[in-house]
């Protein structure tokens, strides 16, 4: 009932920019915060940012500086800007939104609910 759709991923060269997007579709009552998180291969899955509906945002070390996550709330929609990529930052990157699925009256406790990724390859 509700989807995650990420949007924005590709290759590009170190020092590049790109700008990812995820739209949170479908019976939503109500969105907490919306996340990004990131796995390279073999490795980890790792919260690179994320932002609460207060306005409150967090980022990790490696993406203070270089990233900036975004929400439109109007939109359901959350946006990563990320500059000065380094070939580091390749990985599969993963929207989640922490919502209340339902409508105006029937709407079920809040949930975690994941896109299905979109790839950010960075040569050197």
């Amino acid at each position: 009932q509700v989807q995650l759709v990420e949007s924005g991923g590709g290759s590009v060269q170190a020092g590049g920019s790109l700008r990812l997007s995820c739209v949170a579709s479908g019976r939503i009552h109500s969105i907490y915060a919306m996340s990004w998180y990131r796995q390279a291969p073999g490795q980890q899955l790792d919260m690179v940012a994320a932002m609460h509906r207060s306005g409150t945002t967090y980022h990790s070390d490696s993406a203070k500086g270089r990233f900036t996550v975004a929400m439109d709330m109007s939109k359901n929609t959350v946006y990563l800007q990320m500059n000065s990529l380094k070939p580091e930052d390749t990985a599969v990157y993963s929207c989640i939104a922490k919502l209340r699925e339902g409508d105006e009256f029937y709407f079920n406790p809040p949930d975690d609910y994941w896109g299905q990724g979109t790839q950010v390859s960075v040569s050197a």
